[in-house]
């Protein structure tokens, strides 16, 4: 297997340190920025396999760091935040981050973070190369193996976790999942977030599918329930 790749791009160089020296202990390759400007120029020259992205750091913060990477990538983007931060973790996920974890962290639950967004990631890239599974749901085509939304024929850009939870709802459609659910399936067992998390994820996937994110088409809301896909 190809050795993989991590940006870490944190200010306080002791945090960088211990977590660099724990992911090459796992295998992994390691690129080290201490700034959001330096991180934000290793993103693009480097090309990592995920980015571990602080939210407070000099010149240039993570959340701008962030949404500069998403206009020219979807490598998963990984963020640290403040415990006491909520609205940390909320602005992040709506930036494009595919996960958050809080300081202070265990070793063994960033690194099953970083493992399992890496591997979400590979299994998009896998599937690019599949022959088409495409569902039409109105003017929106979802193409469920090479992981490719289009709505009137033009391609929407979601991130990875954006489309794995449309290609969950749709492939169930008119079932409605609690927030829990979604947690569990599309987030997968090793996450240890809340479920803020999927609100988050289901506004930015309506301001990208629907022509009224206010009056929603597609994804709906059971009320004290969680969420269902709906054809319109």
């Amino acid at each position: 297997m190809d050795q993989k790749k991590v940006l870490i791009i944190e200010d306080e160089k002791s945090i960088s340190d211990i977590i660099k020296f724990n992911l090459v202990k796992e295998g992994f390759a390691v690129e080290t920025a201490y700034d959001g400007q330096d991180g934000l120029v290793k993103a693009i020259a480097s090309e990592p396999d995920l980015i571990l992205l602080d939210v407070m750091l000099p010149i240039m913060d993570g959340f701008a760091v962030c949404k500069k990477v998403r206009e020219t990538s979807t490598v998963p983007i990984l963020m640290l935040t403040a415990k006491e931060e909520e609205v940390d973790k909320v602005l992040g996920l709506e930036l494009g981050a595919d996960d958050y974890i809080t300081k202070p962290f265990g070793m063994r639950e960033l690194i099953a973070r970083i493992k399992a967004n890496i591997r979400r990631s590979e299994f998009m890239t896998a599937q690019a190369d599949a022959p088409e599974n495409v569902r039409e749901f109105g003017n929106l085509s979802i193409d469920l193996n090479r992981y490719e939304v289009r709505k009137n024929g033009q391609p929407l850009e979601l991130t990875l976790r954006e489309f794995e939870l449309l290609k969950y709802l749709a492939e169930r459609e008119n079932k409605v999942f609690s927030r829990e659910q979604l947690l569990e399936e599309v987030w997968g067992y090793e996450y240890y977030g809340d479920i803020r998390t999927v609100d988050v994820t289901v506004r930015r996937l309506r301001e990208k599918l629907e022509d009224d994110s206010s009056d929603p088409k597609y994804i709906m809301t059971k009320r004290g329930i969680g969420y269902y896909f709906r054809r319109p």
